[in-house]
């Protein structure tokens, strides 16, 4: 396969819709991509993924497959959205199993756990390149991410993993912009992560523990219609975090005792809703009659 390449970093203003320079960066992502041969995408379903994978299939056709983890960790509806979204985007995907949960360090849990989830999806990844061919890997990381402490970063350095957004120097925002343009469903999908971040640092990852959450997560969107949406693993105890406008409508009193009693049959016997609501930062571009308000202000 193909070397990691140094990462292209673009410095320059955005604007309020996130696109300043966004022709060019998507030029340079189209001719970035052009060179990489032909290349497995690591796929999950969210906007990052899902532009990179859409923008290499138009790069290289046939010679770009997205490839996605089914495993404990990834809910079996956010499985079926992401195969929806590569439909619609008309990019070839294929379903492979991981087994992260037979690495002991990241059923330990110790902070690190997302470089083992990396290192066996890309350990995956190799194998399936060399099998088949494949010129390169390459998976949907933005500038925004750079200044985080990111482990499966550090895992796709080591297993050589390109990460073409961030050589074109694409941030978050941006994309969400690129995957709007292109009609993608999932251009304003808040961010998301595995079931295995909502269980504390230092308690085991289990199975069992997965499957709680997931059961969780889905009946609280079944019923409350919630879009931002985490179930904090507390032992018996669920903590539920929802978007800060849309806690109201989940911890009134006959709300909170309804949250209680759909919990219950998941193993969940106490339950807390956060009343500052889920705190992450999650940059969405403006609609353009947004924007066009803001330039007469």
């Amino acid at each position: 396969m193909s070397g990691v390449h140094a990462p292209l970093f673009v410095r320059g203003t955005t604007g309020r819709g996130g696109e300043g320079d966004l022709p060019a960066k998507r030029a340079r992502l189209r001719s970035i991509l052009v060179g990489m041969g032909r290349t497995l995408v690591a796929y999950s379903g969210g906007v990052d993924s899902s532009v990179l994978l859409a923008e290499a299939h138009d790069a290289l056709g046939s010679r770009a497959v997205g490839v996605i983890a089914r495993s404990p960790s990834l809910p079996a509806d956010e499985l079926e959205a992401a195969l929806r979204t590569a439909s619609q985007a008309g990019a070839p995907v294929r379903v492979i199993e991981t087994n992260e949960l037979a690495r002991e360090r990241y059923r330990a849990n110790a902070g690190d756990r997302c470089y083992h989830c990396k290192a066996e999806l890309f350990d995956r990844l190799t194998e399936l390149a060399a099998d088949e061919g494949f010129d390169s890997l390459a998976y949907g990381a933005v500038t925004d991410d750079l200044g985080d402490t990111r482990p499966g970063m550090t895992a796709a350095a080591e297993f050589r993993v390109r990460a073409p957004l961030i050589e074109a120097g694409l941030s978050k925002i941006e994309v969400r912009v690129l995957a709007r343009e292109r009609g993608l469903t999932v251009w304003d999908k808040p961010q998301s992560a595995c079931l295995a971040s909502r269980i504390p640092v230092g308690s085991e990852v289990t199975e069992e523990k997965l499957r709680q959450v997931e059961g969780a997560e889905r009946w609280i969107r079944e019923s409350f219609g919630v879009r931002v949406l985490r179930v904090r693993h507390a032992g018996t105890t669920a903590r539920v975090e929802v978007a800060p406008e849309e806690v109201p409508q989940m911890s009134g009193g006959a709300a909170l005792e309804r949250l209680a009693g759909g919990l219950r049959p998941f193993g969940f016997s106490r339950v807390e809703v956060d009343p500052r609501g889920y705190r992450r930062a999650d940059p969405m571009p403006t609609s353009d009659e947004e924007e066009r308000d803001g330039d007469r202000r």
